[in-house]
């Protein structure tokens, strides 16, 4: 049996996920081969990793001769192979994992115009013309060829991110997408102060006294979304969230960060600051 290989990022949400399946259940140093893939030099867009994984995102997991290309399959492919056994997942992770609580959307979107100008001037920007040259230098490569379809929807989408940000779109088109972006943090919050309080326990995890396969993908979003406000890997780091929530943070959502804060696994996947 060949070794399995896990293609991550640093600064990959989903990537995360996956490193905190990796360390939470067992699995010896050498078990796992991992490759780094730079999200934010657009590596992933080249048609060597296209071949791999056809749409290009983290994490991935080859094994078995199979390849897993989304987070839902390889932690899922992780837990089952596991030393250690821990809760399966459940419908939950469909929940995190839906479009209008997406934790990766809050790096790009801006609400207002202080908020566009900031993203402007920072990473926010950098990422998308990172991403937009990967693009179009991978994407005349004879072997990029057959992934035409691909290229040419990346290239659209992510361009039009970057025309928003370079101010070359209608005034009309800019305010749509401070709605879009208002209307994705109400989501989130909403998320935060009603969603998962429903299901969280009163301590531990969604798996138990330790985590299981849903605690990976949650912990992993909670994480994200706390480094978006500032907070940082800490025991108070989940209170960064009331810039946005307005409102204490629920009791068992800072259970629940709490629970996580102190886990081991938590403090190797974010020890050198939340992403």
């Amino acid at each position: 049996m060949s070794q399995p290989i896990f293609y991550t990022f640093g600064m990959s949400v989903w990537a995360a996920a996956g490193e905190l399946a990796i360390a939470e259940l067992g699995y010896p140093e050498d078990a796992i081969e991992t490759k780094v893939v730079n999200l934010a030099e657009g590596a992933n867009f080249s048609p060597e990793f296209v071949k791999i994984n056809p749409h290009a995102t983290l994490p991935t997991l080859v094994a078995n001769g199979k390849t897993y290309t989304n987070t839902k399959d390889v932690i899922s492919y992780l837990v089952e192979h596991a030393p250690k056994k821990v809760a399966k997942g459940t419908a939950f992770i469909d929940k995190v994992h839906e479009d209008k609580v997406d934790p990766n959307a809050p790096l790009l979107l801006a609400r207002d115009e202080e908020e566009l100008k900031a993203h402007a001037s920072g990473f926010p920007l950098l990422f998308l013309q990172n991403r937009q040259n990967s693009l179009e230098k991978h994407s005349t490569l004879p072997e990029a060829a057959a992934f035409k379809e691909f290229y040419d929807g990346k290239k659209a989408g992510n361009g039009g991110f970057l025309a928003i940000y370079k101010g070359e779109v209608p005034e009309d088109a800019k305010q749509h997408f401070f709605k879009q972006s208002i209307a994705h943090w109400k989501n989130i919050v909403a998320f935060i102060l009603d969603e998962l309080p429903a299901v969280l326990p009163e301590s531990g995890f969604l798996g138990g006294d330790t985590p299981g396969e849903d605690d990976f993908h949650l912990g992993a979003w909670l994480a994200r979304i706390t480094f978006f406000v500032g907070g940082k890997p800490d025991k108070d780091g989940y209170k960064a969230l009331e810039k946005e929530t307005k409102k204490p943070v629920p009791a068992k959502v800072a259970a629940y960060w709490l629970a996580w804060a102190e886990r081991a696994s938590f403090k190797k996947v974010y020890e050198n600051g939340l992403h």
